[in-house]
């Protein structure tokens, strides 16, 4: 039994608990922050939730909606947890049920565990190197995390469409995006095009829904990092788009270069 991704699975659990209270109510408290992006009272409540379970695995955190920690402070950290308490903050306030709470460990730049909880949809995405990537629907109101484990159902799982499908960004399509399919269109006749918001674009290839994700527009390395374990776990490859390797964390430049998932 992996006690750190016990750790992350009831933290990310408790903090959708936190978030829903806060989207069945008419008050979002929405402020902007310094980069433009939106913040609201349930981007703070959720932070607060994952940090009371995850400052027990006496492993430090790097979160959204954190302290900005120097790269001087993490540069020796052989460990850490990468948080994002919401990805996905325009499609919370859109009340689309687009977003998710983004929970992953990084050692030594890779990522061994990941967690993403979709509120609306009940549904938990979580992997592990050793074990692999499982998908799980989970009642909020009367779970435990050992069933949880046993329950999930093993990805990538097998669609009857074989249609090339590209999952792209709901809110952050750019010209090099559109590029890029009318390539796969061009490679593939036919394409299936979904647009999704949040971590949940990664979480559809490595579920098998889709089967490339081409981001070529700005994230961080809390966007992406819970996502791109489950991806890796599997079976796919999220390949930083300069490198051509698999993208690294814990960086220097918090800001990811653009990025392909696909299959290996």
């Amino acid at each position: 039994m992996n006690k750190n991704l016990n750790t992350a699975i009831e933290a990310a659990l408790e903090a959708g608990k936190a978030i829903l209270e806060i989207y069945n109510t008419d008050d979002f408290g929405v402020e902007i922050k310094g980069d433009n992006s939106p913040l609201t009272k349930a981007d703070i409540a959720s932070h607060n939730v994952i940090m009371s379970y995850l400052e027990n695995t006496n492993i430090p955190v790097l979160s959204e909606e954190g302290k900005a920690l120097p790269y001087s402070e993490r540069q020796d950290w052989d460990q850490l947890w990468i948080v994002d308490p919401i990805d996905g903050t325009k499609e919370f306030i859109k009340r689309n049920g687009e977003f998710t709470v983004n929970i992953a460990l990084v050692e030594n730049q890779k990522t061994t565990i990941g967690v993403i909880y979709v509120p609306v949809l009940k549904e938990l995405y979580f992997s592990t190197s050793a074990d692999g990537a499982y998908k799980v629907t989970v009642d909020l109101e009367n779970y435990k995390v050992e069933s949880l484990l046993e329950e999930g159902v093993q990805l990538p799982i097998t669609r009857e469409d074989k249609t090339f499908t590209v999952v792209a960004s709901r809110s952050h399509r750019s010209p090099e995006t559109e590029d890029y399919i009318n390539e796969m269109r061009q490679k593939h006749g036919e394409v299936n095009l979904i647009s999704k918001g949040s971590s949940l674009k990664l979480c559809m290839v490595a579920e098998g829904t889709a089967d490339c994700y081409p981001r070529f527009a700005p994230t961080m390395e809390w966007d992406t990092a819970a996502g791109q374990a489950i991806c890796e776990h599997a079976g796919f490859e999220v390949v930083d788009w300069e490198t051509k390797q698999p993208m690294l964390y814990n960086r220097e430049e918090l800001l990811n270069h653009w990025f392909l998932v696909q299959a290996k």
